[in-house]
């Protein structure tokens, strides 16, 4: 087994027998090898075009890690989109934090607005009313003003 084949197998984990149904055991187990197979012909390429900029386990753990960033960023515009945009009351941030695997206080502060605007672009909705401190926006100055009085 190559360092390909290797790292393909770690990337494509075979399930248990009683981990799928046994109807589609066969099937599950040949897609994953298909796929195995497309992982290591596709390392295989890069590390011949490229092997110093494309190092089969570096290069793994660094598109690894993009996922990883990628579903990060996914679950803080979705906590986003559940505290600021849903109708008639936001999600709980006991339920968000329960389905994120994060504290309350980590759903709390999740998200900025970047996020907000994001979900904003992507969905069409106008938030409520944003209750932190756009850094974009000037500092308040002081004074007194109608939410104050």
């Amino acid at each position: 087994m190559s360092v390909f084949d290797e790292i393909a197998a770690i990337l494509h984990p075979m399930p248990a027998p009683g981990d799928v149904d046994p109807e589609v055991y066969n099937d599950v187990c040949h897609d994953i090898d298909h796929a195995r197979k497309e992982t290591a012909f596709h390392l295989e390429a890069a590390w011949d075009a490229d092997g110093e900029n494309n190092e089969p386990l570096l290069s793994s753990i660094a598109t690894a890690r993009a996922r990883r960033d990628a579903a990060e960023a996914d679950i803080r515009r979705l906590i986003a989109y559940g505290r600021e945009f849903t109708r008639p009351r936001p999600y709980k941030l006991a339920d968000l934090a329960a389905a994120s695997g994060m504290s309350i206080s980590g759903v709390r502060t999740a998200y900025d607005h970047e996020e907000v605007a994001d979900v904003q672009h992507a969905t069409g909705l106008k938030p409520r009313e944003w209750r932190a401190a756009d850094p974009d926006e000037p500092p308040h100055d002081g004074g007194t003003d109608d939410h104050t009085r």
